[in-house]
């Protein structure tokens, strides 16, 4: 069994496409703690330099649509 600690850092090595399944996965196999600690981790602001990265990545043209 893995760290948590390890576990994390994996997460964030994933491609943007790797880390889509793992959201599918969790969204299919756990969607209500998911969708709870999403919002939470939206209204909190946990997740503004991931958005940011993302809008920078589509702005800059390092994206594509899947």
């Amino acid at each position: 069994m893995k760290s948590l600690e390890e576990i994390e850092l994996a997460i964030r090595e994933l491609t943007p496409r790797e880390l889509e399944e793992l959201y599918e996965w969790l969204d299919e196999h756990h969607p209500q703690r998911i969708d709870a600690r999403m919002q939470s981790d939206i209204a909190s602001g946990r997740l503004d330099d991931a958005i940011q990265r993302a809008l920078d990545d589509e702005a800059a043209g390092r994206i594509r649509s899947i």
